[in-house]
Parts: structure tokens; sequence; C-alpha cells
């Protein structure tokens, strides 16, 4: 299947802030039946091949991902089997857990296959991406988001126990697939991060929820969706929540063969408790994000907009303290590669998801509510020129060098980013 990306109609922007639930007429430039029907059949093969599930005779379910070129990069049609193994086992009652783990000790995901998009165009001789990007219809893109959102809450709603063994690369959907699950196991390779708002989109899959539930009223949440910042410390891994357990690579292969040897009793998640209580180990560092949680307040808070952030922080990048200051370098230099209208998005956003936290009368309390709104902002933000200038900056020309419009937060029209987040209409909505 085409990347998802390389299909998003740029035409159709209209029509979602006007009109979403129209149906949209036919593209007459669409390819016959005949081959859409053995592409599909293609793509599904190539699936399972990506996405292994295997159930073990102790009642262990383990889905392997297993795309290592592509560091287990999500497409549909790995979207679509994996959430129909979690749906068969749900219902199985000879399935006790599910265990998800990585062929490649390189990433567990690096999330969505946003390099397809480089490689489709690159097969272009014209190099025109926006061309690329109107030779598409939008139910393809409704359908992708569909997938993506309903495992997310599927994972996160899942009643057995799910384990993912966050070992390497994991970001984007990535985070979707193992920040909403019960037991996210990180070692210390793992490496974490939401970089979206740098090719123009913004941090979704629901990553403003858990920064909602982390220390800090959301502000640690706003500062690494708005800035991309890596995380590469286990202690500041659990620290903010993304990982439960921090358990050393070297120990996965017999944390896996001791599960594959449970034997269960009536309460599973007890069992499973129990054994990762005997692995898990303490962090030899602190979490600096610990550390820096005042001034990342002070910088990040539900009460500041984009361009106070950026004040704040040239204000802290002045401190005489030598941690303090680097890390507002650091801060400013990540804000800086965002796109100015992806970055008033995201802090609108994770904004109103941190204030309704705790109040269970407000629908974005709710992982299922944040990601009805995430859809909507999803398909209204995919078709905005910032992504398609964002995907030619940093996966095609690769000059690092996107020219956003508008360019600066001062010239981003606070209207049109609030626009983005009305309702789509009654049968357009997300329903999960």
């Amino acid at each position: 299947m085409r990347a998802l990306f390389s299909r998003i109609p740029i035409s159709t922007a209209t029509s979602l802030f006007s009109s979403p639930a129209k149906p949209l007429a036919p593209s007459p430039s669409l390819v016959p039946l005949r081959l859409v029907r053995r592409f599909a059949a293609m793509a599904a093969a190539a699936a399972e091949e990506f996405v292994k599930g295997r159930v073990f005779p102790n009642g262990v379910a383990v889905i392997t991902l297993d795309r290592p070129k592509a560091l287990n990069a999500m497409n549909l049609e790995m979207d679509l089997r994996y959430k129909a193994f979690l749906d068969d086992w749900e219902t199985n009652p000879n399935v006790k857990c599910v265990l998800v783990e990585s062929s490649s000790s390189r990433a567990f995901s690096a999330g969505m296959d946003i390099k397809g998009v480089a490689a489709e165009i690159q097969k272009d001789k014209s190099g025109d991406v926006k061309r690329l990007a109107n030779d598409c219809t939008m139910p393809e893109i409704i359908e992708v988001f569909t997938a993506e959102y309903s495992l997310i809450c599927k994972i996160h709603e899942y009643a057995k126990p799910y384990l993912c063994l966050m070992d390497g690369v994991t970001m984007g959907f990535g985070i979707g697939l193992s920040g909403h699950g019960r037991y996210r196991i990180i070692t210390e390779r793992t490496l974490m991060a939401m970089p979206e708002n740098a090719i123009g989109l913004f941090p979704d899959v629901g990553f403003a929820y858990i920064g909602a539930k982390a220390p800090g009223g959301g502000a640690i949440g706003a500062y690494l969706g708005m800035t991309g910042k890596r995380i590469s410390s286990p202690a500041d891994a659990l620290f903010i929540g993304l990982g439960t357990h921090y358990v050393p690579s070297g120990d996965l292969g017999s944390l896996k063969e001791s599960l594959l040897s449970t034997n269960f009793t009536a309460d599973p998640h007890k069992d499973v408790e129990s054994l990762l209580a005997g692995y898990k180990k303490e962090p030899e560092s602190v979490p600096q994000l610990e550390k820096l949680l005042p001034v990342i307040i002070s910088s990040f808070g539900a009460d500041k907009s984009a361009a106070e952030s950026v004040e704040e922080l040239n204000k802290c990048s002045q401190s005489g303290d030598t941690e303090v200051a680097e890390w507002a370098n650091d801060a400013l230099a990540g804000l800086k590669k965002g796109a100015p209208f992806s970055l008033c998005l995201t802090q609108k956003h994770f904004s109103g998801v941190a204030s309704s936290h705790g109040n269970s009368e407000n629908h974005l309390s709710k992982l299922a509510g944040v990601m009805k709104l995430e859809y909507r902002i999803a398909l209204r933000s995919s078709v905005r020129d910032d992504f398609v200038e964002g995907v030619r900056a940093v996966l095609v020309d690769k000059d690092q060098n996107p020219k956003w419009n508008p360019a600066t937060l001062e010239d981003v029209n606070m209207d049109k980013v609030e626009s983005i987040f009305e309702p789509l209409g009654a049968d357009a909505e997300l329903n999960v």
C-alpha cells in the first residue's frame, strides 16, 4: 500500500472545515478496481510477515513486529492485523495474557510509515510533492486514522494483561502501541520521542493524555510534544509514566522464557506483576526531568501560549544555573524545528487535556474522548500545506529548511487553530 501521507489530498481541506460529512466525488484518476484488489492482497500478505501472532501452550499470546529495515514502522494493513489478534484473543479463554515484542533490538516501533512518503516521492521524476499528495482520495486517510486510533483505545481498555517490551526506538505510533498498555517494560536502549511538529503535524496517539497524568500538571507532556525532545534515560521514562518497569535488555530473554513457563492462576494480572517484580531494576541515574520540573512548569504550563513559552525559555537561557540554561537553549532549538501553526495547535490541545484531567464530567478526562478530538485534528492538520513542506524538507530534499506557512508564531491565526478542533458532524466522528 502506498504510504499513508502520500495519499492526503490538499484539495479536500475546505470540505473538512465546512461540510466534512459530505461524501467526496470519486477521483477520475483512480486505478482500475482489479489493480486495487491485487495491490490490497499484496499489502495484506506483507502484513502477515510484518505482524506475527502466536499463542503458546500456557496461554501467553505473542505479537512480534518483524519489519526491522523500517524500524517496525506501521502501515494500515499492519494496524488491522494487530487489532485482529487482540480482538480474537480477548474472548479466547485459553489466552491469559498478551506480550508484544520486536524481532530487532534496534526498535520496538518507530511509528507510522512516514518514510514511505519519501520513497514514493523519489520515484516521481518531477519531485512534485504537492501533486503526489493530491493523487489520492480522502476515504483512505480516514481509514488509516480510524484503524490507528481504534487500536489505541483497544489497547487502553484491554482486560487481559498486555505487556510491551519497549526495547530500542519507540516513537510516535510506537508510543501509541505501548504507552497505553498496562505493563510497559523499558530498557537502557529505549529511545522515545514525539517529533511530529517538525514535519508540520502534531503529537497525537493520545500522548497528551499520558502527559496530563505525568507530574507537573501536563507541563512535561507539552514540553516533550512541542520540542520533540528525545527521552533515553530509563529514570525519566519511569518518572513521566511512559514506562512501568525498567528491565536491562540482557534480561529480556529470560523474562520472556519465565513468562512462557508461568502456570497462570485465576488472576493473571497478579501472576504477571509477581513475575515482573523479580526482573525490574532501579535505574542507575536520577530523573533529570524531576530536577528540571520547576522550570518546565514555568515554561510549558497549561496557561502558557506557545509564544509565552518561547519568552520564558529565553529568560531561562540567561540563568546562572548552567544546567537550566543548557536545557532552555535545547528546548528553544527544538521549538525552532516545529511549524509555528503546529506548535500553537499542540499547545492548545495539550493544555485542554491537562486542564480536564481528573474531571470525570469532561470528555477529555478519558482516553476515548482525547482520541475522538485527535481524530478531528489529524484529518484537518494532515491536509495543510505545512505537512507537505515538512515531508519535503525532512524526508525528501533533507535540507532541514522547511518554509512554514505561517512562518512565525506571531503570524498564526488562532481562529484557524480553533477551527481545527470543531466537530466533524455526527456521521463523521471517530466511533470508539
